[in-house]
């Protein structure tokens, strides 16, 4: 009886090691908001090296206040088959701090969320390329649409603009809207419960397109000539667009892009590689210049609120601080060609700044000070991010 005393007293002591041993070893990210209201639709990212681990697949987040697993989305950013990124966004208090623990858990473990954060290829109606998450959609256009243009084949697009698709609910539209467009030609068009495309670009800059000023005159590209899907799922969705080389009054311009769009964000990121130029121009169509352009210095940015079609709309364009110059509102009698205009430093052949749109049947902005309130908030998260320390 003595030797099997001394036994379980053995087993009882090496699980309580062993249970220290893995609350030591046990990782810890502390997440901290400086401002002083709550943030809930602020994507974090944190990379393998961060968190020093090789697999992010197997790597889970939970709240130690509630012990819930958080939902969260793998990148594999530059298409190598390994996960670069994993993401998740945090609720947190004004002022505060939270604890989250980083766990290893099975697929059948995560949470389960909807993939909201969508984008496509869309070789059915030419070669657009879509995104949306559940608040706002987009499109822009390519290559085979270009050329209808330049040969003289109906149906085609040339405009490096960025095209609004007005929706009004949260899950998402764009292979219901392309399969009826297949049924009937321009069907997104008319309205309907989820919205509808009515919003003109042409060879304006519709949503955050960019041209290089030079003199009084704006230049700028063609379509996109090549894609790729960097990412789609419950938070994030993103890809890379490719130009055509382009002149701007002699000046060779190159560019590239990534664009990402985040659950919870009527704002679409671009993050823009450009040779050739120290400063773009990311311009808002003016339409029918029946609306208020109106801009606001100190927190960098640039809005249009106009009516359309008996209803409202507020487009914008948000740069961080350093790299928001100024911005003209820019008239003239060419077709689509007014614009108002944020003009954007360029540092080390990079952009970045935030471009999107709010419409009024979407209920999610009463008003125009509605709107540019929403812009100031904006304006503070991206220049105060959230605070991510590992702690060990």
């Amino acid at each position: 009886m003595m030797h099997r005393n001394k036994f379980l007293v053995g087993i009882l002591c090496a699980a309580i090691l062993s249970s220290c041993n893995q609350k030591e070893n046990t990782k810890a990210i502390v997440v901290k908001n400086t401002l002083d209201f709550e943030k809930t639709f602020e994507t974090v990212e944190l990379t393998s090296a961060f968190l020093n681990v090789t697999d992010l697949n197997t790597v889970g987040i939970r709240d130690t206040e509630n012990d819930a697993l958080q939902v969260t989305q793998t990148v594999d950013i530059d298409g190598d088959g390994t996960m670069d990124e994993i993401l998740f966004q945090p609720k947190i208090a004004a002022n505060s701090e939270k604890i989250y623990e980083i766990v290893t858990i099975t697929e059948a473990e995560k949470p389960k969320a909807k993939d909201l954060c969508y984008s496509r290829f869309v070789p059915e109606r030419t070669d657009d390329y879509t995104w949306e998450n559940n608040r706002v959609a987009f499109r822009v256009y390519g290559p085979v649409a270009q050329k209808m243009i330049e040969d003289g084949t109906p149906g085609g697009t040339l405009s490096s603009g960025v095209d609004a698709w007005l929706k009004k609910v949260e899950y998402p539209i764009i292979n219901n809207w392309y399969k009826k467009n297949a049924i009937k030609r321009g069907a997104y068009h008319e309205d309907s419960p989820e919205g509808r495309d009515n919003f003109h670009v042409g060879v304006s800059r519709g949503v955050g397109g960019i041209a290089v000023k030079s003199d009084t005159s704006y230049y700028t590209s063609k379509n996109y000539t090549k894609w790729r899907t960097i990412t789609t799922g419950p938070l994030r969705t993103s890809f890379y667009l490719e130009y055509a080389n382009w002149n701007a009054n002699g000046k060779t311009i190159k560019e590239s892009k990534v664009i990402s769009l985040d659950l919870g964000s009527n704002f679409s990121k671009f993050t823009t590689h450009i040779e050739g130029t120290d400063t773009i121009s990311a311009g808002l169509t003016l339409h029918e210049k029946d609306g208020k352009v109106n801009g606001n210095q100190a927190h960098g940015w640039l809005s249009y609120w106009q009516p359309h079609f008996e209803t409202e709309l507020g487009t914008a364009i948000i740069a961080p601080k350093g790299t928001f110059l100024g911005f003209e509102t820019y008239d003239t009698n060419q077709k689509d060609l007014s614009n108002a205009y944020a003009h954007l430093k360029v540092t080390n052949n990079e952009v970045v700044y935030y471009s999107g749109f709010a419409w009024s049947e979407s209920k999610q902005f009463k008003n125009q000070q509605e709107w540019e309130s929403y812009l100031d908030k904006f304006s503070k998260q991206i220049n105060t991010p959230l605070e991510v320390t590992l702690k060990e």
